[in-house]
């Protein structure tokens, strides 16, 4: 054999040494997509519980999020709104003691009723300082509040940006006009004020199979310092799949100056005939705990 056929071999087995652990080791994962925008999105939550019978209820919820998300900024508009309506069922009968008739009078109110409507455009100034501007209107009746008008603008920070985790705080200059079911001549309507948030996320468990979720909202009318608002909501969501969940939530709603609701006056000695009427303040705090089928797209 000469010298050339041996470096062959020799060479060979050097390359096929140096090549196997290259071939043995996993493939590089592929490269993750690039973000395309603008990215849509929208989640809409439905609730709903009914009964009949001896007695009759209805409840109805929707929240509805669009969003339009591009490189540096971020359209949201949300809307939503609950009612309650319960009927009240008066039983009788016609007839005499052995050959009656049965009868019935039915007479449904509205016990609970709420509705919102929001938008909000943020734009990036870095990745974690941005400006804001949006307007708001809401109803809530059996609070006192037959319409009331939000404009905001101001600057916020994004503190953690994570997919499992999303944390931003922001801070604004509101102009508000209220209009209340009740007027109160000590309430001025059209007011300033300045706003602080805070919205929270966080994913827990296999594949983020469910989140929490708290959104804080702090509202401060600077020409009446005691009337000072607090909207919180606190949420869990457990995933069924890409585009089902269950939600179920906890809303604050605190007012420290709450409206004020008209109501019937009456002698301590007859509690049957009213005398007239007075204003009186409503709570400062309502509660909302909702059950929802998340859908989402």
């Amino acid at each position: 054999m000469t010298r050339r056929a041996t470096r062959t071999p020799i060479a060979l087995a050097l390359i096929a040494a140096g090549t196997l652990p290259v071939l043995a080791q996993d493939p590089a994962p592929p490269a993750a997509p690039e973000k395309k925008f603008p990215k849509w999105s929208d989640t809409a939550e439905l609730g709903w519980v009914a009964t009949s019978g001896n007695s009759e209820s209805s409840t109805f919820g929707l929240k509805n999020s669009l969003s339009r998300e591009n490189e540096h900024s971020l359209f949201e508009l949300k809307l939503g709104g609950i009612r309650v309506a319960s009927t009240t069922i008066n039983l009788f009968a016609v007839g005499t003691p052995t050959d009656f008739s049965r009868e019935e009078d039915t007479e449904t109110s509205t016990t609970a009723e709420n509705y919102f409507l929001n938008g909000r455009y943020d734009r990036k100034i870095t990745e974690k300082f941005f400006w804001f501007g949006g307007a708001g209107w809401d109803r809530n009746r059996f609070a006192g509040i037959d319409n009331r008008y939000v404009g905001f603008a101001g600057v916020g920070n994004i503190w953690v940006d994570t997919d499992r985790r999303k944390w931003r705080t922001d801070y604004s200059l509101t102009g508000t006009k209220q209009e209340n079911v009740v007027d109160d001549p000590t309430f001025d309507d059209t007011f300033f004020g300045v706003r602080l948030s805070s919205s929270f996320l966080q994913k827990f468990g296999a594949h983020d199979v469910g989140s929490f979720t708290n959104d804080t909202i702090v509202d401060e009318n600077v020409d009446q310092t005691d009337d000072w608002r607090v909207n919180m909501t606190n949420a869990v969501a457990i995933n069924m799949s890409s585009h089902l969940a269950l939600k179920v939530s906890l809303q604050w709603l605190y007012d420290n100056a709450p409206s004020l609701k008209e109501v019937n006056l009456y002698d301590p000695g007859d509690l049957t005939t009213p005398i007239g009427t007075v204003l009186v303040e409503l709570d400062e705090l309502d509660t909302l705990f909702t059950t929802a089928l998340v859908i989402k797209y």
